[in-house]
């Protein structure tokens, strides 16, 4: 079977046939990840403490203090991160804009020499240099792509970061608490709303892959409840030796 419908005009076939997933992900891939880390750490430190054989309220305040230090530990980890990297993409931009202020001709070469290692004739190479280089902000915008692979104007924000971090692992870590506060008294239905949540999230996920929804939820599922059963045996194991 051919890929491209030859009834249709070549730009209509390219356009139709032509597109793609976002490879980046977008803002699904950290809130579905930021979610099943939620997730998996709640329920992991449940069942372990619930493998101690200890009371239902000591259970429900060990789940929400679980997601509120869990929440608050990525929110800080992700805001410092992002903040870090931003400061230093724009202290190599700084550098950037100082040579191309002090050496443009330099770097009007540096950019000529680069299309012209990706196969332009050196003549086009250095006219298409020429014409980028007119405008310094264009300039810029240019050289930190082709040479730090970023966009200057696209760059992560480190509040953005840390409340989405923040919403997508309380989200997550919530579910194995849930049951317990409309009332559960036995740890099998916050396990299974749990498990549940996880097939969830890896089906979520498989929109950012190439795989199928049932593979990648089923593959979450079995490491957070692989997760769950190591923790929850070592939570008994504990609970007899300290007993």
């Amino acid at each position: 079977m051919s890929i491209i419908d030859t009834t249709a005009t070549l730009h209509e076939a390219h356009r139709d046939n032509h597109t793609h997933r976002d490879v980046n992900g977008g803002w699904l891939r950290p809130a579905v990840f930021g979610a099943m880390d939620g997730l998996v750490s709640n329920l992991a430190l449940m069942t372990g403490v619930a493998g101690g054989a200890v009371s239902h309220n000591t259970l429900v305040i060990t789940g929400l203090t679980g997601l509120a230090a869990g929440a608050f530990s990525m929110a800080a980890g992700e805001y410092t991160s992002v903040a870090s990297q931003r400061e230093l993409v724009e202290a190599e931009l700084d550098v950037e804009r100082q040579q191309l202020r002090k050496h443009p001709v330099d770097e009007m070469e540096e950019l000529a020499e680069l299309y012209v290692s990706r196969g332009v004739e050196p003549a086009l190479a250095r006219e298409v240099a020429m014409q980028l280089s007119r405008d310094p902000d264009q300039a810029l915008e240019i050289h930190a792509r082709e040479e730090l692979g970023i966009d200057p104007d696209d760059l992560p924000s480190p509040l953005v970061a840390a409340v989405s971090s923040f919403g997508s692992f309380a989200l997550g870590a919530i579910l194995p608490v849930l049951p317990y506060l409309l009332g559960a008294t036995a740890l099998w239905p916050a396990v299974l709303l749990a498990l549940f949540g996880l097939f969830g999230c890896g089906a979520v996920v498989a929109k950012v892959t190439a795989r199928s929804w049932w593979f990648s939820g089923l593959r979450q599922l079995a490491l957070g409840g692989a997760a769950a059963a190591v923790t929850f045996g070592l939570g008994s194991l504990f609970g007899t030796a300290v007993g």
